[in-house]
């Protein structure tokens, strides 16, 4: 099967930024302090500068995240990826703020509520490359140092 023709980077960005808005969840990769890796689906809001995920307090995540306050992310399928780095703030359920919180609960759930305690992560993109086929991946990059290349 011969690939499309490779997208413009303003195409990608649109792409990406539609996958942004659209999509529910991420595959969200993790590191414990010795650099053991952990990896999960977690569904996350984009706000149009931040994507916010929430998790249960004591999942390896949740701890990986506190600790390192780094993250990478995975949106769509393997031939139509979109990578993200990103730096963490956590907040736990009663310290998270109303603007990111109830937004999230509105369009996934509300993890404020019930007995197991979740913890919210705001992840603010440094990196972020979006893909498709071998032919995209010259200008993978869309954004770097957290400003957007197109």
């Amino acid at each position: 099967m011969k690939p499309e023709p490779p997208r413009s980077l303003e195409q990608r960005k649109q792409d990406t930024l539609t996958r942004l808005n659209e999509d529910l969840d991420a595959w969200v990769a993790s590191a414990d302090r010795d650099g053991n890796p952990y990896l999960v689906p977690l569904s996350f809001l984009w706000d149009n500068a931040a994507l916010t995920l929430a998790t249960a307090e004591s999942s390896p995540t949740a701890r990986n995240l506190r600790s390192s306050e780094r993250v990478r992310m995975s949106l769509g399928p393997t031939r139509d990826v979109v990578l993200i780095e990103g730096t963490v703030e956590a907040f736990s359920r009663e310290t998270v703020p109303g603007e990111l919180a109830d937004p999230f609960a509105t369009k996934l759930w509300d993890a404020r509520v019930g007995t197991t305690r979740y913890a919210y992560f705001r992840v603010t993109p440094r990196r972020i490359q979006a893909w498709r086929e071998e032919n995209e991946l010259a200008g993978r990059d869309l954004m770097r140092g957290g400003h957007w290349l197109v």
